[in-house]
């Protein structure tokens, strides 16, 4: 085979964009950077000089699919809005992200990190949650939510929009169903589930 030369234009995106179309195909088991490199038309060692292994490669598209989640998060986001309003955009932004993305997001959800490309993604997942930590200190100024740190306040919103997004992923929960009971689900998670 004969490869391109190394200048490729922007290789590392190249490389990630047939990581994640391998990835929706055949899962992260199957993923090969070498075949990744193949399709991209460039050699084993110039994917080696971005991504020192495979778990590079997986960690730097997890970290991707993270960046793109944060950026679905901030667009539903309207901070004029009330807290309930504000929390239930962001979990019909996120279900929509799982929907589109569902082998992506399974990818995000291992979080193995490589040494050389774990401080990237750590920050992506931090990036996110400061999404809703931001949601929680908008509120606790308003009064619509009670004092404390915003960061363990902000864990239950949080599990709650990941897991359900994960259930949507995994196919536990129907996309349409989710949200068709999203509403209900905020609702009982700000005023709990007793009946008193």
């Amino acid at each position: 085979m004969s490869y391109r030369p190394y200048h490729h234009g922007d290789l590392r995106a190249a490389l990630l964009a047939g990581a994640e179309r391998m990835l929706c195909k055949q899962g992260s088991p199957e993923l090969s950077l070498r075949q990744i490199s193949r399709e991209a038309g460039v050699s084993h060692a110039a994917s080696a000089r971005h991504f020192s292994s495979k778990q590079a490669l997986l960690d730097a598209l997890a970290a991707t699919g993270y960046q793109r989640l944060t950026q679905t998060m901030e667009a539903a986001d309207d901070p004029s809005l009330g807290f309930p309003q504000r929390l239930a955009a962001l979990n019909r932004a996120v279900l929509r992200f799982a929907t589109d993305n569902i082998a992506l997001l399974g990818l995000m959800s291992t979080r193995m990190y490589d040494t050389d490309s774990g401080e990237e993604l750590a920050a992506a997942v931090d990036r996110a949650a400061a999404v809703i930590r931001q949601l929680i200190e908008d509120a606790q100024q308003r009064g619509e939510v009670i004092e404390g740190d915003p960061d363990r306040i902000a864990l239950l919103p949080a599990a709650t929009l990941h897991g359900l997004a994960f259930l949507v992923a995994n196919g536990s929960l129907a996309s349409h169903a989710a949200l068709d009971q999203l509403d209900q689900l905020v609702h009982s998670m700000l005023y709990g589930l007793t009946s008193r």
